[in-house]
Formats: C-alpha cells, structure tokens, sequence
C-alpha cells in the first residue's frame, strides 16, 4: 500500500462524505483529483485490498428487527458446496463455515438472517433446511438481544 491508499482508507474508513459529489470532496480533501481517488479505489478493489464500496443501511430502522444467528450441523464433505448457495439466498447476509467444539457444539455452517420477525426468521430457517436436505443433522437460531459493535478494521492516523 502506497502512500495515497493508505491517505484514501483514512479518508473513507468512516464512510464516503455524504453529498452530491462524494468523490469531488475526497479528492479535495486529499489535494488530487477526483479522477485520482477513482482511479485509487478502482485499483485497490481489483488487487483485494479493499473488498468493495457500498450502502450499509441500518436494518433496524427500515423494519428488519429479527436478526438470527442460524447455525447448522452439516455433512463435512458437503458443507462447503452447501454454504455457498446458502450464502446466496436474499435473505442471508453473512455466511461461514466454522470449526465444531464437540460435544457440546456440533454446528459448522453459520448464517445470519435477517427479517421483521422471529417466525419470518424461523420460515427463512425452513427454506434453508430444505436447500441443505439430508447433509443437515441438526440446527438451531440465535437472536440477537443488542448490537454490539458494527465496524470493519481501523487503520490508525
């Protein structure tokens, strides 16, 4: 990372200014031109060193206040198959394959579902159950009480 990309991920890790031109308010900011802090997060997307630029919106303020951990105890051979297409579904969000703690947690496959409520969770859980089909022994939901923290990793100035 170069000087300018790490001035660029300071300059956005917070979020792109909200205004009409967010780009034009960067580049001011950093003293370039806008064609500069394009240029800079197009390059840094097609090396990996960002992921990608976006919306996060707040899902609790437009309606989706259920939010459930679905863990899933699924076939090792087929889980990793299985958790990409679980991963596509529209109402997953997040999507991992984790290592099991047996006894007590035999569950590997995690994903976060989002809906207006607990039983639009559970029947997201049914169609997620009928993707996995016999690879699933078992399952189970975790809501969420709080929001705890809701930040990616933080360069230091």
């Amino acid at each position: 990372m170069n000087e300018f990309e790490r001035a660029l991920i300071l300059a956005t890790q917070a979020g792109l200014p909200l205004v009409a031109r967010p780009y034009a308010a960067l580049a001011e900011s950093l003293g370039c031109s806008e064609h500069a802090v394009i240029a800079g997060l197009q390059n840094m997307l097609a090396s990996g060193r960002i992921r990608r630029i976006g919306a996060v919106p707040n899902h609790y303020a437009i309606g989706y206040t259920a939010n459930g951990m679905t863990v899933w105890d699924v076939d090792d051979d087929e889980v990793d198959e299985l958790g990409l297409r679980v991963g596509q579904l529209p109402f997953v969000t997040h999507c991992y394959r984790r290592p099991r703690s047996l006894p007590a947690w035999p569950y590997n496959l995690f994903a976060m579902v989002h809906g207006a409520s607990q039983d639009e969770v559970r029947a997201h859980m049914t169609s997620i159950r009928s993707l996995l089909g016999t690879a699933c022994r078992a399952d189970d939901v975790l809501f969420s009480t709080a929001i705890l923290k809701k930040t990616g990793l933080r360069l230091a100035a």
